[in-house]
């Protein structure tokens, strides 16, 4: 970095600095960097369960889908709503009668749990299936294995 210093030529004149100090932008931006690093694991699903694992690809999709998670006792949620068995038909016919841009409903994320039994599971699929919604996506973990 060069300085300058004053001469005596032009004693009442100022020159601009030409230097742009980037640290205070650099500051700003780590600080910014630390909350993206912060806030982004809490905009993930709401409801906690511990998904299989599968060698399968990633899903394209057009619409938001709709997420139904299956907790490891059992309880069912419609994205982060808690639904008791007795409101599950209804939910779903509500969901089915709403129709995308494209005329379609919405497609379906189903989210087990790993303990969860395989009877509660095929329970929601035919509920799904009653009510209309046959494009049904049942969500995995990404296999370390290749």
């Amino acid at each position: 970095m060069a300085m300058h210093l004053p001469s005596g030529k032009g004693r009442g004149r100022r020159t601009p600095m030409a230097e742009i100090n980037v640290t205070p932008l650099v500051d700003v931006m780590l600080v910014l960097l630390i909350i993206f690093m912060v806030t982004a694991p809490l905009l993930t699903a709401g409801v906690q369960v511990n998904l299989p694992e599968s060698r399968a690809k990633a899903l394209d999709q057009e619409q938001k889908p709709v997420q139904i998670s299956i907790d490891d006792k059992g309880q069912v949620f419609i994205d982060t709503d808690a639904v008791s068995d007795a409101e599950l038909p209804a939910k779903l016919e509500a969901i089915a009668a709403k129709k995308g841009p494209d005329g379609k409903p919405a497609a379906i994320y189903l989210r087990g749990d790993t303990a969860l039994g395989y009877g509660k599971v095929m329970r929601v699929m035919g509920e799904l299936n009653q009510a209309g919604l046959n494009k049904v996506s049942l969500l995995t973990e990404p296999s370390d294995q290749r």
